[in-house]
């Protein structure tokens, strides 16, 4: 089988760097994100569910369901929170099974990055082979959220309490990317850590069970 690696950070840490770079190496990257969207495109069963629970109010001229606005409701409200997760989240793990499912039919050996956000909050870490934390200084979190998305100190600060910090999840991890530096000096730790899992990937196929 092949070895499923949850990787996880915060806002403005570079997770999708590591991600993208991961994928070069030569791993299957799976972006939660990106299922997400996929589980609620125009059509879909979970499109449905998510216009009858919030109503039409949250679709986009195109019938699109409008993330930023649904996204500004259930920061407000933890009831609607948990209404849209329960929707979403079954899809997703079920597109992520099918996707698991279909590279390892094609590559026993694989190594597979699951690129995810909340999985230390949503208690997915406790499903993966390995876990990889992208970490960076709350400093450089602030700093980078007010450049990338022109906030202030007190919006950026904000949007970070409203995340489980960085720090936090350093326990949960079994390898950590410190992503403070150089482009030049991220690749090459996570160049590092890809060595070894890619190893060990290859050692649960030969085997037959996940490390």
């Amino acid at each position: 089988m092949a070895l499923i690696v949850g990787l996880t950070g915060g806002i403005a840490s570079g997770k999708s760097t590591v991600a993208r770079i991961f994928q070069e190496l030569g791993a299957y990257v799976i972006d939660a994100d990106e299922l997400a969207r996929r589980v609620v495109a125009p059509g879909t069963p979970g499109w449905r569910e998510v216009v009858e629970t919030f109503g039409e109010g949250y679709l986009t001229p195109d019938g699109d369901i409008d993330r930023k606005r649904l996204a500004g409701l259930v920061f407000r409200d933890y009831h609607a929170k948990r209404r849209l997760e329960a929707i979403i989240h079954p899809k997703v793990i079920q597109l992520r099974r099918e996707i698991t499912e279909g590279i390892l039919r094609e590559d026993p050996g694989a190594l597979i990055i699951f690129d995810v956000p909340l999985l230390i909050e949503s208690g997915l870490h406790k499903n993966m082979d390995r876990v990889i934390v992208v970490w960076v200084p709350t400093e450089v979190q602030i700093a980078r959220l007010m450049d990338r998305d022109g906030l202030d100190l007190q919006g950026a600060e904000q949007r970070l309490r409203n995340q489980m910090p960085l720090n936090e999840k350093l326990p949960f991890a079994h390898y950590v990317v410190d992503n403070s530096g150089t482009l030049q000096e991220t690749r090459k730790q996570v160049e590092k850590i890809y060595g070894k899992l890619a190893a060990l990937a290859q050692k649960a196929s030969h085997s037959g069970f996940t490390v």
